[in-house]
């Protein structure tokens, strides 16, 4: 299967790529609420873009720590409409945030173009044969447990091994369905079951999961763990922390970053990129 051209040019850019948070919910930890409604959703977008982001990431359910599934119709509800609102005015690529099968394939009709799937492809068997059906490149993420209970006291015996190896089974499944390992792009899973010791640690050693040969996506934006190790900050007050994190996981390898902050991180990069290009 060859690349959807939109995703062979964005990986050809020599610079990591700005995924820009768009959370069409009501209870989303950093912004839950702000961007709900379907009018307030696309002018952010319309801000996202005009600050710098190559992709916009759109999700109708949070999965903050201890937090419910919602329920299909209503991710559709939430998610289709925002959609079919950026697609019509931006020329941005779209990812789908949803690990249900029946909400990408209905967000990719509407005009999405990437699965973003937490689950890595696990909670739901039609995902995988939908992302190689469609070509659509697909984020592959690490996590223990469900959103549910992944913040109950996860362990690890070796931290590192264990995610490497589930990422590696993960891009293995994706293979065998066909979808080429340049359209697997995989996640780490900064905050999904672990500690903020762990966060530190998988930073700190992105560079682990270079050997897995996909491209790398981190998403430490606004987590718990900046705010702890910053002396309590709330979510809004993060993204300075958030930038020291990028800059470790993006000097060791990572090509997407997943930020709130578009206009922070775009800048951030900018100036590192100059700095190691000089």
């Amino acid at each position: 299967m060859t690349l959807p051209t939109f995703w062979r040019d964005l990986l050809n850019q020599d610079r990591p790529l700005i995924m820009g948070i768009l959370n069409v919910t009501p209870d989303s930890f950093a912004d839950g609420g702000r961007y709900f409604s379907p009018e307030a959703a696309l002018d952010h977008a319309r801000h996202l873009v005009a600050a710098g982001a190559d992709i916009l990431d759109v999700g109708g359910e949070s999965t903050r720590p201890f937090s419910d599934p919602v329920p299909l119709k209503e991710e559709l509800s939430r998610v289709l409409p925002v959609i079919r609102a950026i697609r019509a005015e931006l020329d941005v690529p779209l990812s789908i945030d949803t690990y249900k099968a029946e909400v990408a394939r209905q967000a990719l009709e509407a005009g999405a173009q990437i699965i973003n799937d937490i689950s890595a492809l696990r909670f739901d068997p039609d995902m995988a044969p939908l992302a190689a059906r469609t070509g659509a490149p697909v984020i592959l993420m690490h996590m223990k447990g469900t959103p549910k209970d992944m913040q109950t006291d996860p362990r690890y015996d070796d931290l590192l091994g264990e995610i490497k190896a589930f990422l590696k089974d993960r891009r293995d499944a994706a293979l065998a369905h066909g979808i080429p390992p340049e359209a697997i792009i995989l996640d780490p899973g900064i905050g999904f079951g672990k500690t903020f010791a762990h966060n530190l640690e998988i930073l700190n050693h992105f560079d682990t999961f270079l050997e897995l040969g996909c491209p790398l996506l981190v998403g430490p934006s606004r987590k718990a763990f900046i705010g702890h190790y910053l002396g309590g900050l709330p979510p809004e007050e993060r993204d300075i922390g958030t930038l020291a994190a990028l800059a470790m996981a993006v000097l060791k390898g990572a090509r997407i970053v997943r930020v709130h902050n578009v206009a922070y991180a775009a800048q951030f990069l900018t100036l590192l990129q100059a700095i190691r290009q000089a």
